[in-house]
C-alpha cells in the first residue's frame, strides 16, 4: 500500500500495536504488519520518528530491556495514550463511516 495513505495515521497504527502488550520498535514493526496481513510494511525511519513523538507528547513510555541477547528501548501504552487511542479511533471510525457513504454514493 502506498505510504501516502497512512500519514496522519501511523501514530494510531503504534498506538493500537501497543494497546495489549508492550514492544520494541522491531517488533511493532512486525505486529502491525501481521495484523494488516501484509498490506503495511513499515520501516524503521517511518516507526522510529512515531516513537519518538509519541514518547515526547507523553503517550508512550520507554525503558531498556534485554531481547533476544540485545538491548532495546521498550515502549509501554501510557493512560494518556490509552485515551488517545480510544479517541483517535473514534475520529477514525467516524471517517470510515463518512467514506463509506460517499463511495456508495
Amino acid at each position: 500500500m502506498r505510504g501516502e495513505i497512512l500519514k496522519g495515521h501511523l501514530e494510531l497504527l503504534v498506538l493500537t500495536a501497543l494497546r495489549n502488550e508492550p514492544g520494541h520498535g522491531y517488533w511493532i514493526i512486525g505486529e502491525i504488519r501481521a495484523r494488516s496481513d501484509g498490506e503495511f510494511e513499515l520501516n524503521e525511519g517511518a516507526i522510529y520518528p512515531a516513537l519518538h513523538r509519541l514518547e515526547k507528547s507523553g503517550y508512550v513510555s520507554s525503558s531498556w530491556a534485554e531481547v533476544g541477547g540485545r538491548k532495546r528501548h521498550i515502549y509501554r501504552l501510557s493512560r494518556k495514550g490509552r485515551a488517545a487511542l480510544a479517541e483517535q479511533a473514534h475520529d477514525w471510525r467516524r471517517f470510515e463511516k463518512a467514506m463509506n457513504m460517499v463511495l456508495a454514493s
